[in-house]
């Protein structure tokens, strides 16, 4: 909630070596989502109404902001909780693979977790210019669906819960992986924190 502060990681950014490099980390966190806290809290600066709200609730009713600031809000509200998220579930302990439901609800939705790998970056590496791979839980069907959005657009806003993503924006693998988006998806599996995303899938099935 309002005033907005930069969220601390659970790791050290080192610990996600050899597949995230540290000086990636210290740009994509130390510079670009840094500015997006920045500038959220100066959209927000003169907008009362809207610093009553949490991130999600205000993403979640995007549509019903006023016209003059609801892009800057699409755009940076987006572009801190995309982010939040996106460090939330990346970890130290690499290559570790889903359990209990939220395991069984992949197979269920994709047929084995292995499709479901293919999907999702499948989802990032055709996704054309910047923007993000999502695994969310449809709130109308409870199943679990694979999207990609553009820029800073959240699934929050159209009726999804997010449960984790790829950034493929340039900034998030470019110093390290150049213009080899590809690799860099591939190392990102080897960093999930999976009990992240099922601690997530089960908050999602007690809503």
């Amino acid at each position: 909630m309002y005033p907005y502060r930069m969220r601390e990681l659970s790791y050290v950014p080192k610990t996600l070596e050899p597949y995230i490099s540290t000086q990636t980390m210290e740009f994509h966190y130390g510079k670009h989502y840094a500015n997006y806290v920045d500038q959220l809290n100066k959209i927000l600066a003169n907008q009362s109404s809207l610093q009553v709200q949490s991130l999600e609730q205000l993403l979640a009713t995007v549509h019903t902001v006023d016209g003059s600031v609801r892009q800057s809000v699409i755009n940076f509200g987006g572009g801190v909780y995309n982010h939040e998220l996106f460090w939330e579930i990346l970890g130290p302990s690499h290559d570790q693979a889903p359990t209990r439901e939220f395991a069984q609800a992949l197979v269920r939705d994709f047929g084995s977790f292995e499709k479901f790998k293919e999907q999702l970056s499948a989802a990032a590496l055709g996704w054309f210019g910047s923007g993000w791979a999502w695994l969310c839980a449809d709130n109308k069907t409870k199943k679990l669906v694979i999207s990609g959005m553009g820029n800073q657009e959240c699934p929050l806003s159209v009726g999804l819960y997010p449960l984790m993503n790829i950034d493929v924006w340039e900034h998030a693998y470019y110093l390290q992986y150049q213009n080899r988006r590809a690799e860099f998806v591939a190392a990102f599996w080897h960093v999930i924190n999976w009990q992240v995303v099922e601690k997530r899938y089960e908050s999602f099935l007690r809503r």
